[in-house]
């Protein structure tokens, strides 16, 4: 897993395709946490292959930048 220097996108390689839905849900929580933003905030792209980028909406950018 990486992190970008702002820490607004995560960027993971899955492993094991079986627990895809669990590792995905788990960063979307994570990464809403750190930025007290709702879920709905956090944009998922596939990436790569098995490679997956979440990303803050510019809404949730710009809640946080007000805060």
């Amino acid at each position: 897993m990486t992190f970008e220097t702002a820490s607004h996108t995560v960027t993971h390689k899955l492993v094991d395709r079986a627990t895809m839905h669990h590792e995905l849900d788990a960063l979307v929580h994570d990464l809403s946490v750190r930025h007290n933003t709702a879920k709905s905030n956090i944009a998922v792209h596939a990436s790569g292959p098995n490679t997956f980028t979440l990303s803050l909406n510019g809404a949730a950018n710009l809640d946080a930048a007000s805060a």
